[in-house]
């Protein structure tokens, strides 16, 4: 008699609430907690985790959480004052919105290749961004990959005005020493987040260590490589959610790569701004591969790189 087979999404109670999505070829996993904010908490592919968790920090609701996927929603970094101007008034909308902060809704997809998230709008979100929406996340796992796909859809009628937004994710990659980490592929030219000017990137790369946080309008694929691990991590974009934002903040071991529409205050600018009619929709898609390289001397092993991690 053939074992019986497990679902592939399972709610598990330790150590904390939260559900994993396993794929039944490869066994690769994801790991979610929805009502903190549609966050991805882990993706772990062949053996090994790929995604930092300060888990000790996720513990506590009242801090902001450091690690996993979060999703940033209606915009991508701040408004001086936090304030959003209108033509139907001015509203309150703090760093990166309102999407990490509320509880989305979860379900295996379909197809059997992972699962969606979604969050739509209501009397938490209409005070902040008076728009009717539905934010659709599915996440779908490839060999070696996680695919990526983001739907937005402006669910008013007309009368409720064009929804003007950025999207970005934030995942924070593991590594073992960001300062031993090479990002390869960005443009020359960047913005230093830090001070809002223009800098050059291969500047601004080699203190990653020191910690940095710059955005790259960026040209095909951008790839970490963490030599200590024997692992490269490619995040591969599709306009325009083609943009890159690399973050650090030493001595957490990570590094973030992420995948933006839009640059800072493009809600007030308009640089790069996607806009929605009513009852119009975008979808938008990124991919994160995962390469094996060749070891060598100072090489860390995967278990101790999972160590390192945890």
């Amino acid at each position: 008699m053939s074992a019986i087979q497990q679902p592939a999404l399972r709610r598990h109670a330790e150590p904390w609430p939260h559900w994993v999505w396993t794929d039944p070829d490869s066994g690769d996993q994801l790991s979610l907690v929805p009502e903190r904010g549609g966050l991805l908490t882990g993706w772990r592919s062949g053996g090994r985790e790929i995604l930092y968790l300060d888990a000790a920090r996720f513990a506590d609701p009242a801090l902001s959480v450091r690690g996993g996927a979060p999703v940033l929603f209606p915009l991508c970094g701040n408004l001086p004052g936090d304030q959003l101007p209108l033509p139907s008034g001015t509203y309150t909308l703090r760093q990166h919105g309102f999407a990490r902060e509320l509880p989305w809704t979860l379900a295996a997809l379909d197809d059997g290749q992972g699962v969606a998230m979604e969050l739509a709008d209501g009397p938490a979100t209409l005070p902040q961004y008076p728009f009717p929406f539905l934010l659709r996340l599915e996440l779908r796992l490839r060999p070696a990959a996680l695919a990526i796909t983001v739907r937005i859809e402006h669910r008013g009628v007309s009368g409720d005005g064009v929804m003007p937004f950025s999207f970005g994710l934030h995942p924070y990659v593991a590594v073992l020493d960001p300062g031993a980490v090479r990002i390869e592929g960005l443009p020359g030219q960047c913005l230093d987040h830090l001070t809002m000017a223009p800098a050059t990137t291969a500047e601004q790369l080699s203190r990653l260590g020191e910690g940095v946080d710059l955005f790259c309008a960026a040209s095909g694929a951008v790839r970490l490589v963490d030599p200590l691990a024997a692992l490269a991590v490619v995040l591969e974009t599709e306009a325009p959610f083609d943009c890159v934002v690399v973050w650090t903040e030493p001595p957490r071991p990570m590094v973030c790569l992420e995948p933006w529409t839009a640059p800072r205050q493009a809600l007030l600018s308009g640089d790069r701004l996607l806009r929605l009619n009513p009852g119009e929709s975008l979808t938008l898609r990124c991919r994160y591969r995962v390469e094996a390289l060749a070891t060598g001397p100072g090489t860390v092993s995967a278990s101790d790189a999972e160590r390192a991690v945890s």
